[in-house]
């Protein structure tokens, strides 16, 4: 029998930790280093560059609770920020570090399917948040087959629909998708904060491991909120499936996790 090929590990970079100068120094040495042990697949975020090329076009996007309403513009400039700009210097500076990667987005090769999200009441109106694609589907197809010759995508989190329209994906979602679809070993989201912290501006108060039950009380106190919840929350669905671990942590912790939060299904 054929050695059994290592199973994957899928890497969610946040777009706000790829404005910092410092980032790519810790990331990049980690990334090259895990993926000597196995194949490596690349999620990054890009809601700072969205922003910021929009107040370039004098574009104000409009969000509610939080989410953004993704109008034709505004995915035309997810479009120009993640798939162009933004995945290509994450291309670059793995070139730089001696790994050969390929630039995709989830609608290349029909990767990330979705269906157009159902609109919200929110506060008793309606919310449509416009083209914010729902995953559907994930077909691994592509990304095994540029697995197979050592290679190392970087998705852009966009999606494609049935008709071929373009949606805008949220990127944890799409890491989780991604790594359920390639039964991965390991799923890591690496943020600013490198951990799941009970005071956000505490390093000190960082959590070595995140249950069900912590998570609950974190959403519920309001310590877990924002882009933090949905990584936490995606996380645990992740467990759910064939995922290994999944932890939350910086550039420079991808291989001892000493910093890092481990989110585990034990109660």
């Amino acid at each position: 029998m054929p050695p059994q090929k290592p199973s994957p590990t899928v890497i969610k970079i946040s777009g706000s930790l790829l404005d910092e100068a410092s980032a790519p120094t810790g990331l990049w040495p980690g990334v090259q280093a895990l993926h000597e042990d196995a194949p490596v697949v690349l999620v990054h975020g890009g809601g700072t560059q969205m922003t910021a090329l929009a107040d370039r076009l004098g574009h104000t996007p409009e969000r509610v609770q939080g989410r953004r309403i993704t109008t034709d513009l505004d995915l035309k400039i997810a479009q120009w920020a993640m798939r162009g700009s933004l995945n290509t210097t994450l291309v670059s500076e793995a070139q730089q570090h001696d790994l050969t990667a390929v630039g995709i987005s989830g609608a290349d090769a029909a990767l990330v399917q979705v269906s157009k999200r159902p609109a919200w009441d929110v506060n008793g109106k309606t919310v449509d948040f416009g083209w914010v694609g729902d995953i559907e589907h994930v077909d691994p197809s592509l990304l095994n087959g540029l697995l197979d010759r050592s290679l190392v995508p970087v998705v852009a989190p966009l999606g494609i629909d049935d008709g071929g329209q373009v949606y805008n994906v949220n990127a944890d979602t799409v890491a989780r998708a991604l790594a359920e679809a390639l039964a991965a070993e390991q799923l890591l989201y690496v943020t600013e904060a490198g951990a799941v912290r009970r005071d956000a501006g505490n390093p000190e108060s960082r959590l070595n491991a995140c249950t069900p039950a912590t998570a609950r009380q974190g959403i519920a106190d309001g310590w877990i909120d924002g882009g933090m919840r949905v990584k936490v929350e995606t996380a645990l669905d992740a467990l759910d499936g064939p995922v290994g671990e999944v932890h939350i942590c910086g550039p420079d912790d991808l291989l001892s996790r000493s910093r890092a939060t481990e989110i585990v299904r034990r109660s």
